[in-house]
């Protein structure tokens, strides 16, 4: 449905980003990976907010350390992007988000990430300006930064029964985020919104999906 195209950041990196919807839509969507990569799932993902009426680009911010790279959910595919993961700067990292977000100027834009992307979609409201709205789903990283200071509404997804993401760090992110909407579902364990992973929560994912949707209606009109 969408295509590949190139992007460059500030410091002159070139990298790939999938790309989906209308060109002339009113607002855009910034998706942004999991650890496994611009992969069939965030492709996926892609193409629903772009049937939702947004333009949509998905940046392969691993290409800084790996171009291309992409995998599934085998234990396997989980140790090499985490190791990737940990190859990759932050701060460049962010370069990259800007540029996605340079390549839909003149929309107002959302943030939206999974896993890894959630945590990065959270500093996509606290380390940048470019959007108007920013929805991270299961996050891990956010606890360690949540006293930032979100520059635009927020809206964060938890798992009641995440391995990697304990309630007490929902709640002190609750704590530092009063303002943020904050919501967990009962029972749900990391991933529950990735249709590819044995984790996944039909009935979760889809009030959560409903709830960005909604969200990002309302911030981006």
């Amino acid at each position: 449905m969408g295509s590949v195209i190139e992007l460059t950041a500030t410091d002159g990196h070139k990298f790939s980003a999938y790309t989906a919807g209308a060109a002339d839509a009113r607002a855009g969507i910034v998706v942004v990976q999991e650890i496994f990569g611009v992969n069939p799932h965030i492709r996926s993902m892609a193409d629903r907010y772009a049937a939702a009426g947004y333009s949509v680009v998905a940046p392969a911010v691993y290409d800084r350390v790996q171009r291309g790279f992409e995998v599934g959910y085998a234990p396997a595919d989980i140790e090499a992007g985490r190791d990737v993961r940990m190859k990759l700067n932050d701060a460049q990292l962010m370069l990259d988000i800007e540029a996605a977000a340079k390549q839909l100027t003149g929309k107002k834009l959302g943030i939206v990430g999974y896993c890894f992307g959630g945590t990065v979609a959270f500093w996509g409201a606290t380390r940048s300006r470019s959007f108007s709205a920013a929805s991270g789903w299961y996050g891990g990283g956010v606890a360690g930064t949540k006293t930032e200071t979100a520059n635009c509404p927020l809206q964060l997804h938890f798992g009641e029964k995440d391995g990697s993401i304990p309630m007490t760090d929902v709640e002190a992110i609750r704590v530092a985020q009063p303002k943020a909407e904050i919501y967990v579902y009962a029972g749900a364990a990391h991933g529950f919104g990735c249709d590819e992973r044995g984790s996944f929560s039909a009935p979760d994912y889809e009030l959560a999906q409903k709830r960005t949707l909604e969200f990002f209606a309302k911030n981006l009109g």
